[in-house]
């Protein structure tokens, strides 16, 4: 009985939603990186680094960072220094350096937003979960660190990067498992699956959805997606569902 009553207490730890916890970073070159950490209870919980898309904030993942509480991960989202106000939110490195950047520029944020992660996740998975243009970066930051990074989810990637094919090549290198998902617009799926088809190991996949949905991870928010949300929210939660360990 008393075990049971601990399996209670267990499971409403890692199921309940956590209360976001500001977080402020500093990347390489000094800049300061500002965003929001909503951590689960259970010990050695995998974390999933989420970065948003063009004018944007940490704000994209408010509604789906309780999602992902209760599937077992904790969560860090950032704002990147290129950016703005979408999705009601305020970009805070944005404003904090007077002005949006570059995307190859924001690279240095993802850097950070990893080592920070490194240190707070110790043993536990790392996962990178990119949006638009950071779904591009994302794939390098897994490139470039291959260590560091056990599994990587690209919302709409594209060739959005200054080198016209980075994003490709830097596939060409991830030896990880790789979930990409993207609106239901025939060119943004064509592109996903070239990029696909550049990741030279068999543990990958695209979710295609027959339904209307939209660019980046906001084919998850209710809001923007109401008609299909929940049949994307399917896909990302079974390819996550092999990381989750919220009992150890």
């Amino acid at each position: 009985m008393r075990r049971a009553f601990q399996i209670l207490i267990l499971i409403g730890l890692v199921c309940s939603d956590a209360r976001a916890m500001p977080v402020s970073i500093t990347a390489a070159d000094g800049v300061k990186i500002y965003g929001e950490y909503w951590p689960v209870a259970a010990r050695n919980a995998p974390l999933i680094l989420a970065f948003h898309q063009a004018g944007s904030s940490h704000a994209e993942y408010e509604p789906l960072a309780p999602r992902l509480n209760r599937a077992g991960f904790s969560v860090l989202a950032i704002d990147q220094r290129s950016g703005d106000g979408e999705f009601s939110g305020t970009n805070k490195t944005v404003a904090g350096l007077g002005r949006s950047t570059s995307y190859d520029a924001v690279f240095a944020d993802l850097e950070a937003a990893l080592a920070w992660g490194r240190q707070r996740a110790g043993t536990a998975p790392i996962l990178v979960w990119g949006s638009s243009y950071s779904a591009a970066l994302v794939f390098v930051l897994a490139a470039k660190h291959p260590g560091d990074v056990q599994a990587l989810l690209a919302f709409s990637p594209g060739e959005y990067l200054g080198a016209s094919d980075a994003v490709h090549a830097a596939a060409s290198r991830v030896q990880i498992p790789v979930f990409i998902d993207q609106s239901n617009d025939r060119e943004e799926i064509d592109l996903s699956r070239s990029i696909l088809m550049a990741i030279p190991g068999a543990d990958k996949e695209q979710f295609v959805s027959n339904r209307k949905s939209v660019h980046g991870t906001a084919t998850l928010r209710a809001d923007r997606n109401p008609i299909g949300a929940d049949e994307h929210w399917v896909a990302v939660l079974k390819f996550l569902a092999r990381f989750s360990n919220p009992g150890r």
